[in-house]
């Protein structure tokens, strides 16, 4: 069923809660938000500002301390863990992204000095003051969220061992024992014809029920400045994509932030004359305003966030209707507590949550976990597969596509046990 963007904005909640100090991730505070500066204050704030005060981590869960005596980040040739251990003796792993190859000075100096010696309980705080603690949010978006949420994952996992409960458990209430997923389609720079020979061996290969495309010219890991695309190439995919896998496909649209404005609403008509579902990243993902330009002209729900690394973006979004779903990374964004977060803030003005997914090694896995958490998220989610170089077993779930869903484990933290051969490879990393 098609999702209209009105629908969206007339199902949004008022609020009114009292005003608290509220400080994001890139060091904006209230009083510097635009809609401030032309006179009164968004009343919209408030109730936002209130949710993100508000624990995630169930606490209710742990007795005592669990004090966090060791973190290291384990290399074998280009796969990276994280493994945490409490001074009970508890353990958890995470599975590095691939951009932990770069990211690693980060991890070593910035991060691990800070949670030694902390209580893993206080999970929340500690996100927040990590933060802060040595100027971190210099170091904002990408390099400090990718190594921090690998960080959060493995205590999550640690957690969740200790209490005997699944990770989302810890973090919200258990709405989506399974999760729909869409597969993501890459291939913009080849022909529209070889394209959609790829898309439709891609979406064979799983039982998926839901796909989506890149539209505009953003050409990937091209080292030529003008490259843009071959002209005309989004007008005959958009039409050829419905074509081909007919109106029961549920099918999304990303341009990763490509286009201008007007560029952007064209396009945007296009996808809803073909009965496309969300269009994502339709101009560049931190010009607010100009999102919300989009989103007015349109009747078709806009996305954004996959690249956005602060609390303030989202908020300025939501108070100001400028979106419809919101699509933080979990790797990107420093994790699932942040996360869950910015899906409270979307929940309280009738916006549903579509994180998108990085990381190959077990992002999947990761993904799946927090969308079982998440009462407002939506039918379909990213999904790039399989394959991964991970050795490890998981028993309450196949991990297998059915019905064009993903069931997601019930076993303790992220429901997976790694070879431990396999773990034993991979050494501490040095600098």
């Amino acid at each position: 069923m098609k999702v209209n963007r009105r629908e969206f904005v007339s199902a949004a909640a008022g609020g009114g809660l009292a005003s608290l100090p509220f400080l994001s991730s890139c060091g904006r505070s209230p009083g510097t938000d635009p809609a401030q500066a032309g006179g009164a204050r968004n009343p919209r704030y408030a109730k936002l500002d209130e949710i993100l005060k508000q624990p995630v981590l169930k606490k209710q869960f742990f007795d005592k301390p669990v004090i966090i005596e060791t973190l290291e980040l384990l290399r074998f040739q280009n796969s990276f863990l994280c493994r945490v251990r409490s001074r009970d003796g508890a353990e958890g792993i995470s599975v590095g992204h691939s951009g932990m190859s770069t990211l690693f000075p980060i991890f070593l100096r910035n991060l691990q000095p800070f949670f030694i010696g902390k209580d893993a309980r206080e999970l929340d705080l500690i996100l927040e003051k990590v933060y802060i603690f040595g100027f971190n949010f210099r170091y904002n978006g990408i390099s400090l969220g990718l190594p921090l949420a690998t960080i959060e994952f493995a205590i999550l996992d640690m957690l969740g061992r200790i209490a005997g409960k699944p990770v989302g458990q810890l973090i919200g209430e258990i709405h989506n024992p399974e999760v729909g997923v869409y597969v993501a389609t890459e291939w913009r720079e080849k022909p529209v014809e070889e394209s959609i020979e790829l898309i439709k061996k891609a979406v064979s290969e799983y039982d998926a029920r839901a796909l989506k495309i890149k539209v505009g010219g953003l050409m990937f890991m091209t080292t030529d400045m003008y490259a843009v695309g071959p002209p005309g190439r989004t007008e005959k995919m958009i039409p050829l994509v419905r074509q081909t896998f007919g109106d029961d496909m549920a099918l999304y649209a990303d341009s990763n932030s490509f286009y201008t404005v007007p560029e952007a609403i064209r396009v945007g008509r296009l996808l809803e004359e073909y009965k496309y579902r969300y269009f994502e990243e339709p101009v560049m993902f931190d010009h607010l305003e100009e999102i919300k330009e989009v989103a007015d002209a349109l009747t078709l729900p806009v996305s954004n966030g996959e690249q956005d690394y602060s609390f303030y973006g989202f908020r300025w979004l939501i108070a100001n209707d400028g979106v419809d779903i919101v699509q933080p990374d979990n790797y990107y964004f420093g994790g699932l507590i942040r996360s869950m977060k910015v899906a409270r803030m979307a929940e309280a003005f009738g916006k549903s949550i579509i994180p998108h997914m990085s990381g190959g090694g077990l992002g999947y896995l990761y993904n799946i976990h927090f969308v079982s958490a998440a009462p407002n998220a939506g039918e379909h989610h990213e999904f790039k597969g399989l394959r991964t170089h991970v050795q490890f077993e998981c028993k309450t779930s196949p991990l297998k596509v059915v019905n064009g869903k993903l069931k997601v484990p019930t076993g303790p933290g992220f429901g997976v046990d790694f070879d431990p051969a396999w773990v034993k490879k991979h050494q501490p990393v040095k600098l």
